[in-house]
């Protein structure tokens, strides 16, 4: 069965960036499972694994503006020591959940001083050209229920 839209495909997968460095892997885990299709991973990737069938191993770089998108100057801003109000310690590194013109987003903490707090709102690996090596475990047909859902369900996908 060839990879399409409405199946659900499992993968073996190591991510590494542009030095080599291992960023994520699926390693000692099950495999990723994800619904074809309906934008549950990078859109390059997917693109890559369109057609493929179970067995299929390949290697594929992935631009940034087809994975988490290049660096955005105007999501890093000072803010407000008051923005973490109840919060003791803040420090470099922290992540916090902030309500954006777009939706919620994640921000880091990127730098702490007397002025304020420097946050960063951009994936961390935005900008960055992404390398898998994938190992293409299975493809079957979605279930009605992963089709209205959106996603996987069972081993490698949601649990409800």
């Amino acid at each position: 069965m060839q990879i399409s839209k409405h199946k659900v495909v499992a993968i073996d997968y190591t991510l590494t960036g542009p030095d080599g460095a291992v960023l994520d892997s699926s390693e000692g885990r099950e495999p990723l499972a994800y619904l074809h299709g309906a934008g549950n991973i990078i859109a390059g990737l997917e693109a890559e694994l369109e057609g493929k069938t179970r067995g299929d191993k390949l290697d594929v770089t992935v631009a940034p503006a087809e994975g988490y998108g290049e660096r955005n100057e105007a999501l890093i801003q000072q803010v407000p020591r008051s923005m973490f109000e109840g919060v003791d310690k803040i420090e470099p590194g922290m992540r916090f959940n902030a309500m954006s013109d777009a939706g919620p987003r994640v921000v880091v903490v990127t730098a702490v001083d007397d002025d304020g707090i420097t946050i960063d709102g951009n994936h961390p690996l935005a900008g960055m050209e992404l390398h898998f090596a994938v190992t293409i475990m299975d493809v079957r047909d979605a279930t009605e229920e992963e089709l209205e859902h959106g996603h996987v369900h069972g081993a490698g996908g949601h649990q409800h």
